[in-house]
């Protein structure tokens, strides 16, 4: 197992996905319903909880899907945190990838109000965390106007889909838009920061995207235009992660990225973090062990085979860098060179334009 390629974030890296159909799968149940049902839930039949549940608010109504895998030990937080947000028109869509056991409302202090907010769905098997979140997504209603991701085990700030849709509403509805932001990265009881996320200074794009994620899942918002194309472009192609490829396919169309240098949640570190903090030393030295070993450039082949079977949706200057990217990948050093040198890629960083730079020489890219 290796590193994932996000400045923001390492650890071992999620399983590459393939989606026949991101939308099948997954079947929710209201946490009332769930909460009730002495014989289990997989006996009911799919549901769909649209965001007319949160008619009574004239917010516009934003869907987050939760991925939950024996994360009991910190979901109270997580879910006190989003049902406790300044913008109140939420609706969680949890989505158990087959825990053991599998997600329980016990102990989460919620009232009727928070779950009729909440609605579940568990797996029959392990999907892994791709899957599990474009599938999920693939099962919300349509009748949200705003999306977002969420781990299991953050702590968002209170107002953090206050400022995400803030920054989302000064877009066109009709165009893709994406907002991630940094976060403070704290140990596993929430009581020390231990520091923030990487701070990213060059502007999001399609050349950055190609050779790197700034986008945290578990920070993104976005509206339904980009959600709408995210599934569209998720259908019968196999993704490294699930926030690398939304950070890829929104920037890939001309969508706008929205980066806020501001943290928007407590980025819980933990034995059995999935991906943990990447701004420490060790880290790095991770990352360029994976990158010796070829990992970077195996992640990069998924990337551009799934982005080559959406490339009629991309800008004519995207479609034209992705050429170029792909080219150069099979070309001699010199080749090699001018060739990424004009597709305009770069990494947030100077350590991760050497590294790149690096990679660039030993053809790892």
């Amino acid at each position: 197992m290796s590193v994932v390629p996000k400045d923001g974030t390492a650890g071992r890296t999620r399983n590459a996905s393939n989606l026949q159909n991101p939308s099948d799968d997954c079947c929710f149940v209201n946490a009332r319903d769930y909460c009730n049902d002495a014989g289990g839930y997989r006996d009911h039949e799919p549901q769909i909880y649209g965001g007319g549940q949160n008619s009574q608010s004239a917010e516009m109504c934003v869907a987050v899907v939760l991925g939950y895998f024996n994360g009991k030990s910190f979901i109270r937080d997580q879910l006190q945190s989003i049902l406790g947000q300044t913008h109140s028109a939420v609706h969680v869509y949890l989505c158990d990838d087959n825990s053991e056991p599998s997600f329980s409302l016990d102990g989460l202090d919620l009232d009727q109000d928070a779950f009729s907010k909440i609605s579940v769905c568990v797996r029959p098997s392990n999907v892994g965390c791709t899957n599990n979140f474009l599938k999920g997504l693939g099962n919300v209603s349509d009748d949200f106007e705003f999306f977002a991701f969420s781990d299991q085990d953050d702590i968002w700030d209170r107002d953090k889909l206050e400022k995400a849709i803030a920054a989302l509403k000064k877009i066109g509805s009709n165009e893709p838009a994406l907002y991630c932001a940094r976060t403070k990265i704290v140990d596993s009881k929430c009581e020390e920061t231990l520091g923030c996320s990487p701070l990213f200074n060059k502007p999001p794009s399609f050349a950055n995207a190609l050779v790197q994620n700034i986008a945290g899942g578990n920070t993104m918002v976005f509206n339904k235009a980009a959600k709408d194309l995210i599934l569209e472009a998720t259908e019968d192609v196999t993704v490294v992660s699930h926030d690398w490829w939304c950070y890829q396919i929104v920037t890939g169309v001309g969508g706008r990225v929205i980066y806020d240098p501001q943290p928007c949640l407590k980025y819980r570190q933990h034995a059995r973090n999935l991906v943990g903090s990447n701004d420490n030393w060790r880290a790095r030295l991770l990352r360029i062990r994976g990158l010796l070993r070829g990992d970077y450039r195996k992640w990069n082949d998924i990337n551009l085979a799934a982005l080559w079977k959406h490339e009629h949706s991309l800008t004519f200057n995207n479609r034209r860098a992705l050429c170029d990217f792909t080219q150069a990948r099979q070309s001699s050093l010199l080749k090699r060179l001018l060739l990424f040198r004009r597709t305009g890629i770069y990494r947030q960083t100077l350590l991760g334009n050497l590294g790149l730079l690096l990679a660039v020489f030993l053809n790892r890219v």
